[in-house]
C-alpha cells in the first residue's frame, strides 16, 4: 500500500510541522548549539500538548456540568474525562525526572538566552486554572503585579475572559445544590446528622472527663482539643456563621452545596451516590495532582537554579511553593473528611429514601430503571 492510497501516518500527525518546531535559541544567536536545549524544548512542548488535551477534556466537562439537568449517563462520562485528566497529571510529573537529567551547568549553557521567557507565560496552564476555578484573590503576585502582567495583551485578554466564565467549581456547586434526598418527605438529613454529631461529641467529652488515667493537665489539654472540634462542627451547623466564613474566603461552596457533598460522602455506598462520589473524588484528585506537580516542579527549580531569580523575574522555587498551596480549587471537598463520622453512627435512612437510592426494577425484569441521582432531572 502506497501513501497515495489513503491517510498517511506522517501527514495525519503533521510531523513535518511538529518535528520542525524545536528551534534552539543558542543556534539562532550564532553560537554553538547547547546540547540540552533540545531536551528543554521537547519537554516543555510535550507539557503544552498535554495541557491542550486537559483543556479539551475540561471544556467538555464544563459543557455537561453547566446544564440545568444532567443524565446519569452524562455524569458517568464526566467522571471518565476527569479521571483521564488525573492520568495525564501522572505523565506531567513523570516528565520532571527526564528534565532533571540536565544538570545545572548544562542549563547555564543557554539559560540567560531565555530571559524573560518563563513557564509563568504558559497561556494554556492559566486557562486550565481559570476553567477549574482558581480564586484570583489567592494568586500570588508576580513582581508585585497580577499574573497577567507577564503576558502579551491578546493572551491576557483571553485568560481574563476565561476567568469571567462559569468555572468547574461553580458548575459543581450548582449541581450539588440540586441534590435530592437532603430533604425527603419527613426525613431531614442535616437535622439527623447534627443530632448524631452532638450526641457523639457529648459522649467524647464525658469519656475525657471520666478517664482516670489522665492527670489534670492532660485532661485540660484534651478538653481544649475537644472544644476546638466542637467549634469546627458549630461553624457548619450555623448557616449564618458559615456564610460569614464564605464571605471571608474561608469557604467556597454554598451551605446547601456543602451539605449535599457531605451527604454523598457519608452515604457513598448507596448505588445512586456511587457515581457522584467518584466525581467528587476525581475533583480532589485533580487538585492534588496539580498541587503535587507544582511542589515537584518547585523542587526541580531549586535543584536546577538554587536561589537565583527565575527567568520570569520571580523568586523561583519560593514562588512555586507558594502558588502550590494558594491555587487549590476544591478546598471544601478536602475538608469533608473533617466532618465524617463512622458508618455505624450514621443516621439510618428511612425505607422510602433507601429505596430511592437503590436500583429499582419494573415488574418486567428485562426493563430496569435506576433511581434519579444528584443533579439529575
Amino acid at each position: 500500500m502506497s501513501a497515495s492510497d489513503g491517510l498517511y501516518y506522517w501527514e495525519y500527525l503533521q510531523l513535518d510541522r511538529l518535528l520542525d518546531s524545536q528551534r534552539l535559541e543558542s543556534e539562532r544567536v550564532g553560537g554553538p548549539a547547547a546540547h540540552d536545549e533540545m531536551l528543554f524544548i521537547v519537554v516543555h512542548q510535550a507539557y503544552e500538548l498535554w495541557f491542550k488535551q486537559i483543556l479539551w477534556e475540561l471544556d467538555a466537562v464544563n459543557a455537561t456540568m453547566g446544564q440545568p439537568h444532567i443524565a446519569e449517563r452524562e455524569l458517568s462520562q464526566v467522571v471518565q474525562r476527569l479521571e483521564r485528566i488525573t492520568e495525564i497529571q501522572r505523565v506531567l510529573q513523570d516528565q520532571l525526572p527526564v528534565l532533571e537529567t540536565m544538570t545545572p551547568l548544562d542549563f547555564l549553557d543557554f539559560r540567560e538566552l531565555l530571559v524573560p521567557a518563563s513557564g509563568f507565560q504558559s497561556v494554556q496552564f492559566r486557562l486550565i486554572e481559570n476553567k477549574l476555578g482558581v480564586d484570583p484573590d489567592h494568586r500570588p503576585l508576580i513582581n508585585q503585579q497580577p499574573y497577567t502582567a507577564v503576558l502579551e495583551e491578546e493572551h491576557a485578554r483571553m485568560i481574563e475572559a476565561a476567568a469571567e466564565e462559569p468555572s468547574l467549581l461553580s458548575h459543581v456547586e450548582h449541581w450539588l445544590e440540586r441534590t435530592p434526598f437532603v430533604h425527603w418527605g419527613g426525613f431531614d438529613f442535616w437535622q439527623e446528622y447534627r443530632a448524631t454529631v452532638e450526641a457523639m461529641l457529648e459522649r467524647e467529652a464525658a469519656i475525657i472527663r471520666q478517664d482516670a488515667q489522665l492527670d489534670e493537665a492532660g485532661r485540660a489539654e484534651q478538653l481544649a482539643a475537644h472544644e476546638a472540634t466542637v467549634h469546627t462542627f458549630a461553624s457548619v451547623f450555623d448557616r449564618e456563621r458559615y456564610d460569614e466564613l464564605r464571605e471571608k474566603g474561608e469557604r467556597q461552596l454554598s451551605h446547601d452545596a456543602f451539605v449535599a457533598a457531605l451527604l454523598i460522602t457519608l452515604y457513598r455506598d448507596e448505588p445512586a451516590f456511587q457515581m457522584p462520589h467518584r466525581l467528587l473524588t476525581a475533583l480532589v484528585d485533580i487538585d492534588e495532582g496539580f498541587t503535587a506537580w507544582r511542589h515537584r516542579h518547585a523542587l526541580m527549580v531549586h535543584r536546577m537554579i538554587g536561589s537565583k531569580i527565575g527567568t520570569g523575574g520571580t523568586t523561583g522555587h519560593r514562588y512555586l511553593r507558594q502558588s502550590a498551596e494558594r491555587n487549590k480549587v476544591f478546598r471544601d471537598l478536602y475538608d469533608l473528611a473533617t466532618y465524617c463520622i463512622p458508618r455505624h453512627q450514621l443516621p439510618e435512612l428511612p425505607a422510602e429514601v433507601s429505596q430511592q437510592l437503590g436500583f429499582r426494577f419494573h415488574t418486567d425484569p428485562d426493563v430496569a430503571q435506576a433511581s434519579t441521582g444528584p443533579g439529575g432531572s
